[in-house]
């Protein structure tokens, strides 16, 4: 899959990380700075997927447009992954993960999505906070193309002021009272023990092959 470096490139400065931790509006990503976000997504999207329960979700790969979400879902689902995004720079990884959880209860309670299709809303998420946290570069090529490497080296830790940290714990503070609580989706399932997904993995996502999510949130390749 080719996708043109500038647009996504357009993406990540609207939804920068620097400065004002703010989430940036919807309508601040254009259409097709958001289709570009879900292609590129759509690519790392793995073909199975593990559930903590040992529950195999096979996704085929033919059927894109039985996958994908529409464009309002993807946006709001890219806005999420940016405030994820912030609250793992700004060391918050409990934070992260009420936020993850919150964002995927919301997807949830809707009834509306397929297990594949609740796959790559997470994964959309998971893509949105690796690109802006630098786990993903985007390297032009040819002057118009892009290629995308895992960047793996041990980068200098982004800064994070004690003014930034408050503020991104406030907005998800803010966020999750605004989600579905738990009962309300373990309402759904008819199980009174529900227990929340596990949070986004951290690490680079795959293609191809199985993946599955520990409750700590890390990503384990089989």
């Amino acid at each position: 899959m080719k996708i043109r470096a500038g647009v996504l490139l357009a993406g990540l400065a609207a939804l920068a990380l620097a400065g004002n931790v703010v989430p940036a509006r919807a309508q601040d990503l254009s259409d097709h700075a958001v289709k570009s976000f879900m292609e590129y997504a759509w690519s790392l999207t793995p073909q199975q997927f593990s559930k903590p329960d040992g529950t195999v979700i096979v996704i085929d790969k033919t059927k894109k447009d039985q996958v994908l979400v529409p464009l309002d879902v993807a946006r709001e689902i890219i806005k999420a992954g940016r405030l994820s995004a912030h609250a793992q720079i700004c060391d918050l990884r409990d934070d992260q993960i009420l936020n993850h959880r919150a964002m995927m209860r919301r997807e949830e309670v809707k009834q509306k999505w397929t297990p594949q299709q609740m796959v790559y809303i997470s994964q959309l998420h998971l893509t949105t906070v690796m690109l802006l946290t630098g786990r993903i570069r985007l390297v032009e090529k040819q002057g118009d193309k892009e290629v995308v490497v895992v960047d793996e080296k041990n980068e200098p830790a982004v800064t994070c002021t004690d003014e930034q940290r408050k503020k991104v714990k406030e907005l998800i503070t803010a966020y999750v009272a605004a989600s579905p609580p738990v009962s309300a989706v373990a309402k759904l399932y008819g199980n009174d023990k529900y227990k929340a997904p596990p949070a986004a993995a951290q690490g680079a996502p795959t293609a191809t092959g199985s993946t599955s999510v520990s409750d700590t949130g890390a990503e384990k390749k089989k």
